[in-house]
This record gives structure tokens, C-alpha cells and sequence, in this order.
């Protein structure tokens, strides 16, 4: 399963197809070429420590070679795979960069910061484990050269024991999550028998080299490698369009997971980039493909490799401005998120597209429930492949005898188990879940953003909206939100904006799409959406020659841009083309008003309080949990009309609710919350709200759903608002049901923005989580025996539905074919009756 990657393969087949029609890319990016770079990058100030035998990482010294398959002076074999230790003495031949270090020993040891607040680190303990080295990362320390199976520990400055370990049979170990301090030991053995190394630094993420760390470095076209400040190498793969002499270009990084370095078939997003005209650099992030360390999802180091990188390309000469954009979409586009809150001084813009904001509450947990679908499956699927050569490009590299390559896989062993991290943290823990979510971070991001994403992206869900408020480090922010799937980001509409956004702050020239981007659109909307012609946004800048006042005119446009009714605004339904759109100045949308219909009798949504007294009953279902609504490749997803699979609700397994007809079209955009009053005979279950469209011609639309774990309903009102609870999911927070007693559930309705013309009702679900999603499923809790979920509908326990009305907005009358919504299934209408609770 590669479900994000997906789009990247049909799209890189579209993208070379127009690289080639319209005679675009670089001719010098081969799998086997060796890179003409040369970089030094050890910093004078010794940001990175100077290599010892016995302290430091190794950094061998280099040279570029002309030999088509690199080589280098092989010291010792590793026992898992073939792999390559060069002495701190040895010189050795890699395909990268002339990287020199020197060996040096001291009995005393200092440690004190640069004016760049980089850590000058000079130390020799006394008997040190023999061969040992360590190597000074951020928040980190990496154990390398040591005897498999070494018992280790960390202390502080106090003698302290703060973390402990074994070497692996690579002989490495990694300590991760150690607080910065420059005062570290790592010992091994008690008493007579006690070797130590110390005092050892560890750097915090604003820890940055001197500025000629960077520009000591020299990057060229093709496939090479770049040194981090703590020594690691990333694989890169550089696009020109053009003769490097012939430069400067405008430049954008794509930085993921992914194999954005593959010299053999780059990503869309820097092929697209390429044939835009832009030079385009595709960079591995640590512990995947042929880059060094080891991989965990968004660490500290990965966040300031992603600084050095943006850093080291943008000083290059062929870089225009010396600035640089960072572009994707799905990984790469989170990717940016990350890198640009470390504020990089050379980062121009980003243009990020399907991202994550939450990442508990949005895709992990939704509602507190694992999402065992796309989120473990995709994690899973990123451990594999950062396994020793576990992505094709890697292993083909290896067996064509590229050493750096070969000996970046050691520390591969130092993974964590990421699926078995999801599996602890069944509760939202802050210090594991904060710095991996966009939401809490974002307000650090000073560069301007281009961001896109829909609602019902089948991959990273629509939760991203919730953080758009929080992007308050810059007012050059332009988002576009759509219904539909994952790729929809880079829908016609969509495309258009993006290349604008790139001219503006990256080209700095007044936006003009290129015939070879036209023909871009062309493809793409015949290869992944599946239809043969779209219409393309005319240029709406061919009124001025001049800049500023081009750009002044984009940065005065609304920052929220809503394309509503996506798939019915062209003669092909389900074409990636909107009916109409709407800009506001903010979200939530300032003008929203809160909407209420409350549960009544006869599944009534009514607009006044119940008088009386009432229930509804339904059995909870967890066979639900595992069903999806589409069964096949992603690529049919993205297609205009997929094969739907949206199962109605069986009877007596739900409780639903119905407005009367519509006298007037509503229009809706935000989030919405189905306060539920429920009891259950379990101590606890899982609630799934679906929120639909029910037509006068008895179709039926899928508009949005929402999740809860009953014993999470506990909200943080702080954060909460009468359209959106948030819950807090903290362990301590957790309670059961009370037996007999209606308590209070509120389900966040994830955001949504959907028309409700007149005639229309509309209709909330409530059953067991499963069977709306094309891609998650719900690892819902079990029922050994019938469980009954009881939903109150009395003046005591007024379940309600709250909705985000958007006032004066006028829709086209017409509705749109059932099916052609983008990624919003169309059934036929089937009515069901409650059960009396």
C-alpha cells in the first residue's frame, strides 16, 4: 500500500510527459552519474564536534569522483548488511562533497556557545570505551563504532542516570529526547570496570552553525549528498532548467519521506516545478533512502536538517535571490510546516498542499478512536521502507556500489517502532503529540503560505481548517479549501493560484502560466482525474507591467478562498471544477451563524426545544469499524465518478434525524457539533454522527462525519465553541458511562461547507464508527454481547444538532448531478425508523 504516494506515481507519469513534449529537464540527473559537487561541511567554529577516534562522529575526507559508480575504502563489513566504517585516518571516495576532519585529544574539556549559539565541544574522557564514538546531534545523542551488544547510559551533570541502552549489531544507539545541555556523560560498566566519555553537548533546535557552514557547501545538478550540522548526510537530487552557468533560477525544495532524491523518477511537485521553469532540489529526510541517521516521524533533527537544507541550496549561485520556496503535496507539504517554524533565513515562501493539523485529534484518534485504516497503515508503511534499502531507489544505488549510500543504512537499526507508539498512546499525551502537530506550531511560520486541502480528503482528513487561525506569524497567507479527495489540492482551480504564489515570492516576477503549464493541467486532469478537458484561469495579471503592483493586488485578496460544489461546475460530472466560490477574511468565518435543530419525535430535526420526554434506541455495530466506501487502487478515487460502495444504515442500528423540507437554501461552511444526550448498557462505545443531504428527486448526499469514544467526551472548554467541542482525551479525563443516566456526548462534525437548497433536508446519522470512508477505518471497541445505545430527545436531555450557517450568499439554483460532488457519495434515499428508547 503506498496511498499517499500514489498521486506522485500517476502524476510523475503525466509531469515527464510534459517534460518531454515541451522539451524541459535536465539531462544531468542519472541514476548511475556521480555528482560534480564538492562541499566542506565541517564549519570553522566547530559546530559539528571535531572527529576523534574516541569522541566525535567520523567525517572521512572526500574527494568527487568521475567514475560512474562511486567507491570507497572499505575498512570493515557491518554484520546486517554490507556497509562501509571509514577511520577517523582514512580518506575515502564518495559521491558527495571534500569534507575534512581532524583528530584531536585533550585531557580537559570545554563547552561554551558561538555567537550563534552552536556549541564548541572539545573532549577526550579518561579510558574511554575503545573505538566508541559519539556524535552530538539535536536533542540527541548517536552511538556509533561501539561492540554490538554494550550496555550504555547517559548521565547529566549531577551523575544522574537519565536514559540507558544496548548497541545493536551495527554497533549504534541513539538517545533520543534529551533535554540541551553541554554537560553529558555516557558511561558503560561499574566500578573498576567504569569507562567514560564527557562532557558531551546536546543541542537545541536554534542551535545554528555560522553562516559558513552553508556556504562552504557546493551543490551542482544530480544526484549527490549534504552535510547536516551533526555530521548526517541527506541525499539530494538536483533539476536545473538550464546550464548551471546559465543561472541564476528560481528555486523550491521538496523535502519528505518519500524518495523525493530519486534521480530515476523525481516527485510531481519538483517536476512540475521544473517544467515551470523553477530549479527544483528533492531531498530525503533523515533515515530514508540513501540518507544517514535514523527515522522518526518529525523529530527535532529532522525539523533543523530541513533548516540546513533550505540553508546550504538557497547560497548556492544558480539559486535566484538567494531564497528558495519549498512546494508538495500530502508528506512533503507537512514537511514544510515543519521546516518553516524554524525559520530558515534563506526560506522565501511555502506552498504546502493536503496537510495535517491535529494529529491525534484529526487523523491518529479521531474522537479518541485509533484510525487502524490509512493512519497505522501508512506508518507501518514508512517504517518498512526506512528499513536498510527498504525503498527501491535505495537498494539500487547500493547495488550499483554507492558507499554513502551503503553506510547511511547504520543507524537504520536505531528506528523506533512508530505503530507501537500509536498502540501506547491510546490518550492524547502532549509531550509525544505536540510537536508532531501542526496546529500547536504554525503561529512560528513568518514566510508567506500558500496552503489547499478538502474536506473529504480520504488520506489526512479534512481536520486542517482548525488550524488556520492559528497562522498569525505573517499576513501573506492564501488558502483555498475544496470539497473533495486528497489530490484535489492541485485541482484546475487550485493550480492556477499556486503557480501565482511561486512568481510572486519565489520568481518575484507578475504570474504568467506558461503553455507548458497549461498542458501540465491537461494531463493531470486526464491522468488522475480521469476526464479529458478542463478549463484553465485565464492570467489575471496581463493588465500591468508593473510588480509591486501586481502583487499588491494578490495580497489584498480575502485569505480564505472556498470553492464550493466541487465536480459540478463543468458539463462532465464529477470533473474536478467547482459551480462557485466564495473569499472571507478569516476563519471561522466571521459572519457564521450557529444554527440549532433539536432531536424530536418521528426523527424530527426540529427548531425548538422538545417539551416533552423521549428516546431513541440502536444497537451498536462494531462490524462497521473495518468497512470503507470504496474497495479498489486509490487511483479510482480521484477519478471524476468513483464506484461508490455507501452502504445504508440497517435498521435498527441507527438513529436518525430529518429537518422538513427547506423553505430556504441554506448555505453552510465550518464545523458543526451533534450534541448527543446518550446512555448505553456498555461503559462504553464508540459514536459516528454522519451528516447528509437528503434531495427532493430522493437522493442522498454525503456531506461530512464526526467520531467519539463516549468515556473521551469530557471538553476542554477553553478551546471549545458551541459549533466545535474539543475534547481533551487525557487519561485522568476518561470516565465510563453511568448505568441509567443520559450524560452529555458532543461530536465534533469535522469542517465541511456544503449548499442546502431549498426543498432539501437535512439529515444526521448516529450509529457505530465505519462504512463512510474510502480509506479510514475505526478500531472500534468490541461487544461481547448486544449493546443498546439509547439517545435522549426531552426537555431534560435536548440532543441537538448545531450547524455553520453563512448568510447573503447566493448559490447557482440548479443542483448539482447525483453523483458528481468530488469525493461526496450519491445514493438513493431510504427511510428508516427509529427504535423507542
Amino acid at each position: 500500500m503506498r496511498s499517499m504516494e500514489r498521486f506522485y506515481r500517476q502524476a510523475a507519469v503525466a509531469f515527464a510527459a510534459v517534460t518531454f513534449l515541451v522539451g524541459c529537464g535536465d539531462s544531468n540527473s542519472g541514476s548511475g552519474a556521480v555528482p560534480t559537487a564538492t562541499a566542506s561541511p565541517v564549519p570553522t567554529h566547530t559546530t559539528a564536534p571535531t572527529a576523534t577516534r574516541t569522541f566525535t562522529v567520523v567525517v572521512p575526507t572526500a574527494t568527487a569522483s568521475s567514475s560512474p559508480i562511486p567507491s570507497a575504502t572499505v575498512a570493515r563489513s557491518l554484520p546486517t548488511f554490507t556497509a562501509t566504517r571509514v577511520p577517523p585516518s582514512a580518506t575515502a571516495t564518495q559521491p558527495v562533497a571534500t569534507a575534512t576532519s581532524t583528530a584531536s585529544a585533550t585531557t580537559t574539556a570545554t563547552a561554551s556557545k558561538t555567537p550563534s549559539s552552536s556549541p564548541t565541544v572539545t573532549s577526550t574522557p579518561t579510558t574511554p570505551p575503545q573505538g566508541l564514538a559519539v556524535q552530538s546531534s539535536i536533542e540527541q545523542l548517536l552511538i556509533n563504532y561501539a561492540p554490538p551488544g554494550l550496555d550504555l547510559q547517559v548521565e547529566d551533570a549531577q551523575g544522574q542516570v537519565v536514559q540507558s541502552g544496548t548497541t545493536d549489531a551495527q554497533g549504534t544507539l541513539i538517545f533520543r529526547s534529551l533535554p540541551p545541555a553541554s554537560d553529558y556523560v555516557v558511561a558503560t560498566g561499574e566500578g573498576a570496570e567504569r569507562k567514560a566519555i564527557g562532557p558531551l553537548a546536546v543541542w537545541a533546535t536554534d542551535q545554528v552553525p555560522d553562516n559558513s557552514f552553508y556556504t562552504q557547501q557546493h551543490v551542482v545538478a544530480g544526484y549527490q549528498y549534504i552535510t547536516m550540522r551533526d555530521g548526517t548526510q541527506l541525499a539530494i537530487n538536483v533539476i536545473l532548467p538550464g546550464p548551471i552557468d546559465q543561472g541564476p533560477y528560481p528555486t523550491v525544495i521538496e523535502y519528505s519521506g518519500y524518495d523525493p532524491s530519486n534521480p530515476d523518477s523525481p516527485q510531481p511537485s519538483t517536476l512540475l516545478a521544473s517544467t515551470l521553469g523553477y530549479a527544483a532540489v528533492g531531498i530525503n529526510i533523515r533515515g530514508t533512502g540513501c540518507s544517514g541517521g535514523s527515522f522518526k516521524f518529525y523529530e527535532a533533527a529532522e525539523d533543523t536538517d530541513g533548516y540546513d537544507a533550505v540553508e546550504i541550496i538557497a547560497q548556492q549561485p544558480w539559486v535566484k535571490f538567494n531564497q528558495v520556496g519549498m512546494v508538495g503535496v500530502s508528506y512533503p507539504a507537512i514537511s514544510e510546516l515543519f521546516v518553516a517554524q524554524t525559520q530558515p533565513p534563506h526560506l522565501a515562501a511555502i506552498a504546502p498542499l493536503s496537510v495535517i493539523s491535529d494529529t491525534a485529534r484529526g487523523i491518529l484518534y479521531p474522537g479518541g478512536i485509533l484510525n487502524n485504516g490509512f493512519a497505522t497503515d501508512w506508518t507501518a508503511e514508512r517504517q518498512r521502507e526506512a528499513e536498510p534499502f527498504g525503498q527501491d531507489y535505495a537498494a539500487k544505488r547500493r547495488d550499483l556500489g554507492d558507499q554513502v549510500c551503503i553506510s547511511n543504512q547504520k543507524f537504520r537499526g536505531q528506528n523506533p517502532n512508530l505503530v507501537g507508539l500509536i498502540n501506547d498512546n491510546k490518550y492524547y499525551n502532549a509531550a509525544e503529540v505536540d510537536p508532531i502537530s501542526p496546529i500547536k506550531f504554525v503561529d512560528k511560520i513568518k514566510v508567506p503560505v500558500f496552503l489547499a486541502g478538502a474536506w473529504q480528503d480520504e488520506q489526512t482528513g479534512g481536520y486542517f481548517p482548525n488550524m488556520l487561525a492559528n497562522f498569525t506569524g505573517t499576513n501573506k497567507l492564501h488558502f483555498t479549501i475544496t470539497n473533495g479527495g486528497h489530490t484535489d489540492s492541485i485541482g484546475p482551480a487550485i493550480f492556477t493560484r499556486w503557480t501565482e504564489f511561486l512568481s510572486f515570492y519565489v520568481r518575484r516576477e507578475i504570474p504568467k502560466l506558461p503553455d507548458a503549464g497549461k498542458l501540465a493541467v491537461g494531463v493531470i486532469a486526464q491522468s488522475v482525474f480521469g476526464v479529458n478537458h478542463v478549463n484553465i484561469e485565464k492570467d489575471r495579471y496581463t493588465d500591468t507591467t508593473d510588480f509591486n503592483t501586481a502583487l499588491g493586488r494578490f495580497e489584498a485578496e480575502p485569505k480564505i478562498r472556498i470553492l464550493f460544489e466541487n465536480g459540478a461546475g463543468s458539463i462532465t460530472p464529477g470533473s474536478p471544477i467547482p459551480s462557485f466560490e466564495r473569499s472571507f477574511t478569516e476563519w471561522p468565518i466571521a459572519s457564521t451563524q450557529p444554527t440549532i435543530w433539536y432531536f424530536d419525535a418521528n426523527q424530527h430535526l426540529a427548531t425548538q426545544p422538545p417539551a416533552g420526554d423521549g428516546a431513541d434506541s440502536y444497537q451498536y455495530d462494531p462490524s462497521l469499524g473495518q468497512l470503507t466506501t470504496y474497495e479498489g487502487g486509490d487511483g479510482g478515487i480521484w477519478t471524476a465518478l468513483p464506484n461508490w460502495n455507501w452502504r445504508q444504515p440497517e435498521p435498527g442500528k441507527a438513529a436518525i434525524y430529518e429537518t422538513d423540507p427547506l423553505t430556504e437554501t441554506l448555505v453552510m461552511a465550518g464545523s458543526g457539533s451533534a450534541d448527543l444526550w446518550i446512555k448505553s448498557t456498555a461503559t462504553d462505545t464508540d459514536l459516528q454522527v454522519t451528516l447528509t443531504e437528503v434531495r427532493p428527486d430522493a437522493k442522498e448526499s454525503y456531506i461530512q462525519s464526526g467520531w467519539l469514544r463516549a468515556s473521551h467526551r469530557h471538553v476542554d472548554e477553553t478551546q471549545s465553541t458551541i459549533l466545535r467541542p474539543v475534547q481533551t482525551h487525557l487519561q485522568v479525563d476518561a470516565a465510563p458511562l453511568p448505568p441509567n443516566e443520559l450524560v452529555q456526548a458532543r461530536v465534533e462534525i469535522f469542517p465541511f461547507a456544503h449548499v442546502f437548497r431549498a426543498g432539501s433536508r437535512i439529515r444526521l446519522i448516529v450509529n457505530s464508527p465505519g462504512a463512510t470512508r474510502p480509506r479510514w477505518k475505526f478500531d472500534v471497541l468490541p461487544a461481547g454481547d448486544t449493546v443498546i445505545n439509547t439517545i435522549g430527545r426531552s426537555a431534560a436531555a435536548p440532543s441537538r444538532l448545531v450547524l455553520p450557517v453563512l448568510p447573503g450568499i447566493t448559490p447557482p439554483a440548479t443542483y448539482p448531478k447525483c453523483p458528481a460532488l468530488r469525493l461526496q457519495p450519491c445514493r438513493n434515499y431510504v427511510a428508516l425508523t427509529n427504535s423507542p428508547g
